[in-house]
């Protein structure tokens, strides 16, 4: 399923480890604090609990599963992230 990680992490070497096991589990960066790509619901929860094991109570990592009607709803405003990368990761294009 498509998924969406957002987060707000105060601590520069957290949230660098953080962005660090979005990237292992083959997420794609479209702004600083927030990745794009698909994983499987055992891989969403992994992840979850990586995140909740790193991050401070003031912290916030949201793990947003994304159904495809909703992403074909999606309206990309201002600089957009590089869509060819993200079709050719996820196999969608957005419109």
């Amino acid at each position: 399923m498509l998924v969406w990680v957002i987060y707000d992490i105060s601590d520069n070497n957290v949230r660098n480890t953080v962005a660090d096991r979005c990237k292992g589990y083959g997420l794609y960066r479209v702004q600083k604090s927030a990745f794009l790509g698909t994983l499987t619901s055992n891989q969403q929860d992994s992840l979850a609990l990586e995140c909740r094991d790193l991050i401070e109570e003031t912290d916030s990592v949201y793990v947003f599963p994304m159904c495809d009607k909703c992403l074909k709803r999606i309206q990309l405003l201002g600089k957009d992230f590089d869509l060819e990368l993200v079709r050719d990761k996820l196999g969608i294009m957005f419109l």
